[in-house]
């Protein structure tokens, strides 16, 4: 059953790539990486730059080789800009599915009141994606064979229209970003909106016409400064892509330790239908490490355990400066 399940799970997620319904791959910890969420994220920081890195273990339980996703972004703002670059690699499967995509990033603020209290992002990504596939490690069904209790035989030819292993992509970005930027203030709020793959580009491996489909993030929330040295973020992201939706609900909580001069950091997420996040780290001097642990709770559970994903994020502050005339957004 296990195996069986397995090359499932392979034959999914192979399909997603080669016919028009393909999705994006997404993370838990979605905000720990900005420019991931949001282009209009870029350079909103109150210190004179951001490194981030992230990675992502997924479906360790069911398959040979479990899809593990890799993160690196910078950014840096310049008075009303911000500047920044993100390289991705997500890497699945026994055939060694691979994405690989290189973005610049850009925003530009806008205060929306003469304190710059209220203020408005926009930001733009352009770049490539590069996919590659050994379809050579791939079985399909008319490589099965009877013989010796039945078997697939990989000499057998496939009879499937695969040009070549890999192809490149342009990708194309938007982002907005609204927030609410006052520190004394009880309640920071924000509201962004990202719109990803804007050119909507050719995506198949046997030189069809099957084409990506635009991806919408909505994602709003609220910091609440419950005393000064603790915080609430209810927050929620809906995501959409053709005929998918996707909604995930959280929780983030930070506790400020005057002695120790860190901030504790924990959480929780729901994504609907799919799994159930915990999440947990620290805050000090310029370093915030958390590391994110997804629950199964989706139509794989049975074969899973309820085991899905782990996730790492360590994202470096750099000094403070005065680099960027508008107010940081709080939550950041």
């Amino acid at each position: 059953m296990k195996q069986m399940m397995r090359s499932y799970l392979l034959v999914l997620f192979i399909g997603m790539q080669l016919f028009p319904k393909a999705q994006d791959f997404h993370l838990s910890m979605y905000d720990a990486a900005p420019l991931f969420l949001n282009p209009a994220s870029t350079g909103l920081i109150d210190t004179k730059m951001r490194a981030h890195v992230q990675y992502r273990n997924q479906w360790n339980a069911v398959a040979f080789k479990p899809f593990k996703t890799s993160l690196f972004s910078f950014d840096k703002p310049y008075k009303k800009w911000g500047f920044g670059g993100q390289i991705t690699n997500m890497r699945a499967g026994v055939a060694n599915y691979n994405v690989l995509q290189l973005l610049a990033s850009a925003s530009y603020g806008v205060p929306l009141d003469p304190s710059k209290s209220h203020n408005l992002s926009l930001g733009l990504q352009a770049g490539f994606t590069q996919k590659q596939l050994e379809y050579q490690l791939l079985s399909f069904d008319s490589q099965w064979s009877t013989s010796n209790g039945g078997s697939f035989d990989n000499s057998m030819p496939s009879n499937e229209a695969l040009n070549g292993q890999a192809f490149y992509t342009e990708v194309v970005n938007f982002g907005a970003l609204y927030y609410y930027a006052k520190q004394q203030a009880r309640l920071n709020p924000f509201l962004g909106l990202s719109i990803f793959d804007l050119t909507k580009p050719k995506d198949s491996f046997s030189g069809g016409n099957s084409r990506l489909p635009r991806r919408y993030y909505m994602h709003a929330g609220i910091r609440v400064n419950v005393s000064e040295v603790f915080y609430l973020i209810p927050k929620v992201l809906i995501y959409t892509q053709a005929k998918i939706v996707q909604q995930s609900y959280s929780m983030d909580a930070g506790y400020f330790f005057k002695g120790e001069k860190f901030f504790a950091l924990a959480g929780y997420s729901l994504r609907v239908k799919d799994a159930s996040v915990i999440y947990g780290g620290l805050r000090k001097d310029n370093y915030i490490i958390k590391i994110a642990y997804d629950f199964n709770t989706s139509s794989l559970r049975g074969v899973s355990s309820g085991r899905g994903a782990y996730e790492l994020t360590l994202t470096w502050l750099g000094r403070k400066g005065k680099t960027n005339e508008l107010r940081n957004c709080p939550r950041l």
